[in-house]
């Protein structure tokens, strides 16, 4: 028997845990080519909230009466097919249940099988996973930071931001993080090794935030990785340094459907700055070398996690809805065995 969480209805603008619905499902034989996984951890992550949405988006949009789309990690436990045997460990996109069941072929990136040997599974999902992978991609495909530079990056403690950072400081940048509340500022700080943290929950509006920047970056900006928008945005903007390269990988500041207007667009000018959205899942061919580079970190120390985990699938709506509002501190997981 297989418990899932189905897409229930559109939120009103705020997600409710009524927007989900759980469903129990009969799992039948697998066919030739296919293999039943048992999730163990689901990965919670705010694109999710995007998707929940009939607007244009950069995929399609999550479908009502459907398995909760996400990413998971597990072990097969029946296999028809030859690349996969009982007991391999895979991440794959398994979504918001207990069983996945899939038909991977030898091109498919949804299914890879892991290696557990030197570090959790769930990390796979995280600093190893696709938000680390995310944080890699951005730093050094759109950012290419240079020895010395100053970087900023937001959602600091976050499982993008909190990557960004350390790889950032690896290679030579100062670097300060924006992040909600002294604790979190604090980790960033004296764990993660970011030379400063601004706590913008103390700042209310851009101008006070801008101006707490440039006291600790009296030399401006030369680099801006940006997970949340709204009026961190304009702050960080505002500081920017001639030619400052910026990545946009998220806006979780519009994910609740407000509006998230840049108030000051001239200060892109001013600062001839390059913006480049991406989304990672147009460049599945880095993965391999990132996820390499990204495992081994972990493994040896140089690469710090943190992780929120919940515990049992009946716990996932809230969580998610804690995700959205900031109450998870690093990787938000949910634990299913």
């Amino acid at each position: 028997m297989n418990r899932q969480y189905l897409f229930d209805h559109y939120p009103n603008v705020v997600v409710t845990s009524e927007c989900f619905k759980l469903h129990d499902e009969i799992i039948s034989q697998i066919d030739e080519g296919e293999i039943l996984v048992r999730n163990h951890y689901l990965s919670l992550d705010p694109y999710m909230r995007g998707r929940m949405s009939k607007a244009k988006n950069y995929a399609a949009g999550q479908e009502l009466n459907t398995v909760m789309q996400g990413g998971t990690v597990g072990e097969v436990v029946e296999s028809k097919h030859a690349d996969f045997k009982v007991g391999d460990t895979v991440i794959c996109t398994g979504g918001w249940q207990l069983y996945y069941r899939t038909a991977p072929t030898m091109d498919s990136n949804h299914v890879r099988k892991i290696d557990v040997s030197r570090i959790p599974m769930s990390v796979y999902l995280g600093a190893a996973g696709m938000p680390g992978i995310t944080a890699w991609y951005g730093l050094n495909k759109i950012i290419k930071p240079q020895s010395g530079e100053t970087l900023v990056v937001s959602a600091a403690s976050g499982a993008v931001g909190s990557v960004v950072g350390q790889l950032a400081k690896q290679k030579g940048c100062r670097v300060i993080g924006i992040a909600g509340g002294p604790e979190k500022c604090e980790y960033v700080v004296e764990t993660l090794g970011f030379d400063d943290c601004i706590d913008y929950k103390a700042y209310p509006d851009a101008e006070t935030l801008s101006h707490e920047l440039r006291q600790l970056a009296p030399n401006g900006v030369d680099a801006y990785y940006e997970n949340v928008g709204g009026y961190i945005m304009d702050a960080v903007l505002d500081n920017l340094n001639a030619f400052a390269r910026v990545a946009i990988c998220g806006l979780i500041a519009g994910y609740d459907g407000r509006a998230i207007p840049i108030s000051n667009p001239r200060a892109i000018l001013v600062a001839r700055a390059s913006i480049t959205g991406f989304i990672i899942s147009d460049h599945m061919d880095i993965w391999p070398q990132a996820l390499a580079e990204l495992a081994e970190a972990v493994a040896n120390g140089v690469l710090i996690f943190r992780e929120s985990v919940s515990v049992g699938l009946e716990s996932a709506p809230d969580a998610f809805i804690g995700l959205l509002q900031g109450h998870n501190f690093g990787k938000q997981l949910v634990k299913l065995i």
